[in-house]
């Protein structure tokens, strides 16, 4: 643990998902528990580490990582009906932590144009 954190009042929990009253199970892909209280899991492997700032790597340094994601579950509750591959966003409510403060979704404000093209054309 570096000192910043340890001073600040962190502490190391090697059981981060029991200690937070959450289930989990191996991942496909990856070696790190995916939590099956939480409706969506991305696996992912990292592809690259940057420093940013200074270059500094030691204990105060900040880091950009890249990673490539390698499978998705999504829980069956939020999935749009009669489909294998959609998540329907009236149906998900994640949690968004913005200026370290959380909010959730509301109700659609405004329909996008961008919601005529068929998602196909994405891909």
């Amino acid at each position: 643990m570096p000192i910043d954190k340890a001073a600040a009042g962190y502490r190391h929990e090697p059981d981060k998902l029991r200690s937070a009253g959450l289930h989990g199970r191996t991942g496909d892909t990856v070696r790190a528990e995916r939590i099956d209280d939480c409706p969506v899991n991305l696996e992912a492997r990292v592809v690259h580490v940057r420093p940013l700032g200074t270059g500094d790597t030691d204990d105060s340094a900040t880091f950009l990582f890249e990673a490539a994601i390698t499978r998705v579950h999504v829980h069956d509750s939020i999935r749009a009906p009669g489909t294998a591959d959609r998540i329907d966003p009236d149906r998900w409510r994640p949690l968004i932590m913005s200026f370290q403060r959380f909010y959730g979704l509301s109700a659609a404000l405004h329909p996008s144009r961008l919601a005529g093209i068929d998602e196909e054309w994405y891909r």
